[in-house]
């Protein structure tokens, strides 16, 4: 079986909801990193075999395979086709996934994977509203309960023993860490500025410098009346997009591409839908058998920060280095734009690994309805 490469990784930055990149519609935010990744490597388009570009609302701006209208507004041949993606929060980890499956059988050479959410202009839910995605065999089978993932996230804080200040901490550290990944400028080279008609966009907007225990220690709980999940340690409501180009090493050879990773080994799980964000957790157990690689022998981990327990649970399961995880921040304080989230953590982290020198890095995302990816890459 052939290898597959990531030889460049591009993202907007993530606009906070309502913010700057509001008035952006999701085909044309999509367009400006395919544009961008093209420009970054010489791509002549053409040659694209699939974009699979990952969306999870797929009503209003983003309907009707916005993975397509994203190629045609980025102004690609019409022949290069497009298809969407919707694993949940993992939908464009999964839209990488379906790349490097597709080069490394030798069914294609050179694919884009990515993704976009743009939750102001599409709100969380709005997919929900004009039906009821369980059915009634699912409800009988769960006894009614109210599928939720705050709720899901206070049953895991409660089950591994977290307590509202050690989530508080954790949401802290997000904040403490992207601000200094900020400063250091460890985003600069993976970022693509975003023109609006109130100015450029060219940093993420969700930092909040300064958070600390105290500040987040006023702020209600959200699901539950004593509970210990609320806005500051929950996932911000955001707006963003990422690309991926994947190939194999020859080609990369003959275009002058320098791959950044190779793609290692992929995985995906279900777990408990009711606990609902759990999955990571027998998706890296099953990422590491399948890989033979230790969970000690991996530089980086991006656990997705929906909520806070869902990483701190994760850590407590796994037996992870807290050191290794979320290194610049996570959604807590960078943002989560949904079906685009796969694609930012896994931009983010390649290009960690390539200015730190990182040989393997571990991506893992909880997901709706309570699957989860996982994916090891190693660098290049």
């Amino acid at each position: 079986m052939r290898e597959a490469v990531v030889v460049e990784a591009v993202r907007t930055p993530i606009g906070k909801r309502n913010g700057a990149l509001s008035g952006v519609h999701a085909a044309d935010l999509s367009a400006l990193v395919l544009t961008e990744l093209a420009d970054r490597t010489g791509l002549d388009p053409g040659i694209v075999d699939d974009v699979v570009w990952g969306c999870v609302s797929q009503v209003g701006d983003q309907s009707s395979n916005i993975g397509r209208f994203a190629v045609l507004a980025a102004g690609w041949p019409e022949t290069v086709p497009g298809t969407t993606v919707n694993r949940a929060c993992g939908s464009s980890q999964q839209a990488l996934d379906f790349a490097a499956w597709g080069v490394m059988s030798g069914q294609q050479d050179v694919v884009v994977a990515g993704g976009v959410e743009t939750m102001s202009r599409v709100p969380l839910g709005s997919a929900r509203q004009s039906g009821f995605p369980y059915g009634p065999k699912v409800m009988a089978r769960y006894d009614d309960f109210p599928f939720n993932q705050g709720i899901g996230a206070e049953l895991i804080a409660e089950k591994w023993g977290l307590s509202r200040t050690r989530l508080d901490e954790f949401a802290a550290r997000s904040h403490a860490l992207a601000a200094a990944a900020q400063d250091a400028g460890a985003f600069d080279a993976q970022l693509v500025p975003v023109p609006t008609d109130a100015g450029t966009v060219s940093a993420d907007e969700g930092v909040r410098r300064g958070s600390s225990v105290e500040s987040l220690g006023a702020l209600k709980p959200s699901f539950k009346e004593d509970g210990v999940i609320h806005a500051g340690n929950a996932s911000q409501i955001s707006d963003g997009a990422a690309a991926l180009l994947v190939t194999t090493p020859e080609i990369a050879r003959e275009h002058g591409w320098t791959p950044i990773v190779r793609y290692h080994t992929g995985a995906s799980s279900g777990a408990d839908p009711i606990f609902m964000l759990t999955g990571p957790i027998p998706a890296t157990e099953k990422l590491l058998r399948r890989a033979g690689v230790g969970i000690d022998e991996i530089g980086v981990y991006e656990v997705n920060e929906a909520f806070a327990p869902v990483p701190l649970a994760w850590l407590i399961e796994t037996g992870a280095d807290e050191e290794k995880l979320n290194p610049l921040g996570g959604a807590i304080a960078l943002g989560h734009p949904l079906g685009g989230s796969g694609a930012v953590l896994m931009t983010r982290m390649v290009h960690h690994m390539r200015d730190h020198g990182i040989r393997y890095g571990l991506q893992t995302m909880c997901e709706g309805g309570g699957t989860a990816n996982a994916t090891l890459v190693e660098l290049v």
